[in-house]
């Protein structure tokens, strides 16, 4: 630390959590940096950028303390049981397995949910590996995006959790998840550290997602029904399950399938779709999802009026397809009942110009992704 203050004019120290912080202004004469500036760098136990192309402030970050340890065994069961409930659901869609509900409405369909898992457990784990072909694709996108979120988080030393994954048996939904989370254990310094972290898991898992409905799309099947049956579906436990279209999957659907009146989903291309939705979900602008991270960084304050144009919007869209209200209410409860984003530490220091381009993209993927009308049964 010493070596590094004779290069600054001056410095401030902040200690958040388990992360000590030391923003500084670099005194003229090492802004190339010196030599002796990036040497000490070099030997810098921690993370450091530069705020500005100048080279005039730079900010170092390092842990301090002992570090938490990991729930790794809570990781892996959940991780576990996430696989399990997506490859029943896969197994479901495939019609190799048929969800059993034990009684009418959300009781029988938990009954039926607990039975699910301790009949896997009994060895009927074997009737569910047919719908390793959407149970995996879709994993895929969930883990490429929360390890995109994680490695950016890791790449600031900000402490952060490994993913949690959220299970949900298929008695209770037709993809077996409702995603995963990270947990960061120390605040978020900056604007430009929001925005890395925040885009980092949308992008990640886009790309995987594209791969993904490629694939699915190439190995789905086209119909010539009428027009009641147009557009994109799949079948789960027999039923059908109408799907919108996002820009991206109507410009693959009409490429792949230009002359069908209908698109009956492969797995892989359900699984991509899936991706694709939940990643068009995140990048809503509303507070604590990523897109609320991803204007928040690109806008400050101004966040909050796109977040309150995404709910009022999700409102009217909610008349054409109640799951919206849903989404609605949990976007809020996630944020802690507000759609406006929490402030960062020192909310004043903007991204920088070269680094902006990262939100733009997040918004195109957004613009990609959001499925107005996203189910029909």
């Amino acid at each position: 630390m010493e070596e590094l203050t004779g290069s600054f004019e001056a410095w401030r120290v902040v200690r958040v959590g388990s992360r000590e912080v030391i923003d500084a202004v670099v005194a003229p004469a090492h802004r190339g940096p010196s030599p002796e500036l990036a040497s000490g760098l070099r030997r810098w136990r921690g993370a450091h950028y530069w705020t500005d192309p100048g080279h005039t402030g730079l900010v170092l970050i390092r842990p301090v303390g002992v570090a938490q340890g990991e729930r790794w065994l809570l990781h892996a069961v959940l991780a576990l049981l996430t696989v399990i409930c997506a490859l029943g659901a896969g197994a479901a869609l495939s019609g190799a397995w048929v969800p059993r509900y034990h009684g009418p409405g959300i009781g029988g369909a938990i009954s039926g949910g607990i039975a699910f898992l301790t009949g896997v457990a009994a060895g009927g784990w074997r009737d569910i590996l047919p719908g390793s072909a959407f149970a995996f694709p879709l994993l895929s996108i969930l883990l490429v995006h929360e390890l995109g979120h994680y490695f950016a988080a890791r790449r600031y030393e900000i402490d952060t959790s490994p993913p949690f994954f959220l299970p949900v048996p298929p008695t209770l939904s037709p993809i077996g998840s409702l995603g995963a989370f990270l947990r960061l254990r120390t605040p978020v310094l900056d604007r430009r550290q929001l925005l890395d972290v925040g885009a980092a898991g949308p992008l990640a898992g886009f790309v995987v997602a594209v791969a993904v409905l490629v694939w699915g799309y190439s190995t789905s099947e086209g119909l010539s029904l009428g027009a009641e049956t147009a557009g994109e579906f799949v079948t789960f436990a027999g039923r059908q399950i109408y799907l919108g279209d996002s820009l991206l999957t109507w410009g693959l659907r009409t490429h792949f399938f230009p002359e069908a009146a209908a698109v009956y989903l492969s797995l892989p291309a359900f699984a991509g779709w899936v991706g694709a939705f939940i990643t068009g979900l995140n990048l809503m602008p509303l507070s604590q999802l990523d897109g609320g991270h991803v204007l928040y960084a690109m806008f400050g304050r101004r966040q909050g009026l796109f977040g309150g144009l995404t709910l009022l919007g999700l409102v009217v869209l909610g008349a054409f397809s109640p799951s919206w209200w849903v989404w609605a209410v949990v976007a809020l409860l996630i944020g802690g009942g507000r759609w406006t984003h929490p402030s960062v530490l020192s909310p004043a220091r903007p991204v920088p110009v070269r680094r902006r381009w990262i939100g733009w993209a997040c918004i195109v993927v957004f613009a990609l992704t959001f499925v107005p009308v996203p189910f029909t049964l």
